[in-house]
């Protein structure tokens, strides 16, 4: 498996995993499908506000990506990561990929003060996961307020 930075032609394979993610219990809710339109639009942008990282097979199919948010953390001191979505095709977890593609962000990010992501708590595969790369739990409660688009 290599990990890698998207690509213009990972673009239905982008929609198809994002969709698969938002179809999870690794969230709350879905989202349209033109969300991930924008995204992948603003990551062909070469934003400095967002990464997506995939981790391809032989056959340079994307089987997994890990998209970031790179924000500013006042209370961090510093750059803060967010790992906001992290999805590996199922067939194959538990090979090691979803911490190969953390470990890419670390290393694209060495200077970053904090990594951050979010799990719902029924993702307890994922929770051990991350406690296991270090990750411990943020007593906050998320809140938002959507803003019609």
């Amino acid at each position: 498996m290599e990990i890698r930075e998207i690509l213009p032609w990972d673009e239905n394979h982008f929609y198809d995993m994002v969709k698969k993610f938002y179809n999870s219990s690794a969230v709350d809710h879905k989202i349209p499908d033109y969300h991930a339109e924008r995204t992948f639009k603003l990551l062909m942008s070469n934003t400095p506000y967002a990464r997506c990282f995939i981790a391809a097979d032989e056959n340079n199919i994307p089987r997994g990506y890990c998209l970031c948010s790179i924000t500013w953390s006042n209370e961090a001191g510093g750059l803060c990561v967010w790992i906001d979505e992290l999805m590996v095709d199922e067939s194959i977890r538990c090979q090691g990929i979803g911490q190969m593609l953390i470990a890419t962000v670390g290393e694209t990010y060495p200077n970053a003060a904090r990594f951050r992501l979010e799990v719902t708590s029924e993702n307890t595969h994922a929770i051990k996961l991350y406690e296991g790369l270090g990750f411990s739990k943020l007593n906050y409660k998320q809140m938002v307020l959507e803003q019609p688009q």
